[in-house]
């Protein structure tokens, strides 16, 4: 591999922002589905990949997603041309003889009766993975990004993923942000003060 150019790593990193102003510009299905195919490539235990994702676009599904919401993050949901509920999968071990096959009967049996506290981490562990990788996917497209933490996991979970044993994690908001609306890139840690080498 070739270290990215300097144009690649602003697009990434150094200019990338997290948006929640919007530009009225759609996002087209098609893209959605490029996205997802970058995004699934995200390295995962074992190769599980528990993530599945829900990219809500309708004005319906939006109006339902919306009830979920604080006032804070309404409008920044509203106004993006997509939004990706994040989400694991509950029956993601089923998937293990075609995503591991020289184990996946295996693993798949093994994970089927996991402690709940040992699975709930594992999952959030490799869904946080692959919900990175969805965002700098995006970038990487194009796109921006705003990911969303604030909403009521529980009501996205009985409404948006009703029937599916799809449990939400994060939002990521989609779409080409109003960069004029964006205030100062706010401070980050230095090396020293986050970080070491042993």
């Amino acid at each position: 591999m070739q270290r990215l150019s300097s144009e690649a790593l602003d697009q990434l990193f150094l200019q990338a922002r997290t948006h929640q102003k919007w530009l009225d510009r759609p996002v087209p299905d098609a893209l959605l589905r490029e996205l997802y195919e970058l995004a699934k490539l995200t390295p995962t235990a074992t190769n599980s990949h528990p993530t599945r994702y829900l990219f809500v676009k309708s004005a319906e599904a939006r109006r339902v997603l919306a009830e979920a919401l604080p006032p804070s993050n309404v409008e920044k949901m509203l106004k993006a041309p997509a939004t990706a509920v994040v989400a694991w999968d509950e029956r993601y071990h089923a998937q293990m003889p075609k995503l591991f096959p020289a184990r996946g009967e295996a693993l798949a049996a093994a994970w089927a009766t996991q402690p709940t506290a040992a699975r709930d981490a594992w999952v959030l562990q490799n869904t946080g993975l692959e919900a990175s990788a969805l965002i700098y996917a995006a970038r990487a497209l194009g796109l921006d990004a705003g990911p969303m933490g604030g909403f009521d996991k529980a009501k996205v979970d009985a409404t948006l993923l009703a029937g599916t044993g799809w449990h939400s994690v994060l939002l990521v908001n989609l779409g080409y942000g109003d960069a004029a609306q964006l205030p100062p890139r706010l401070p980050r840690l230095d090396f020293d003060e986050a970080a070491r080498i042993a």
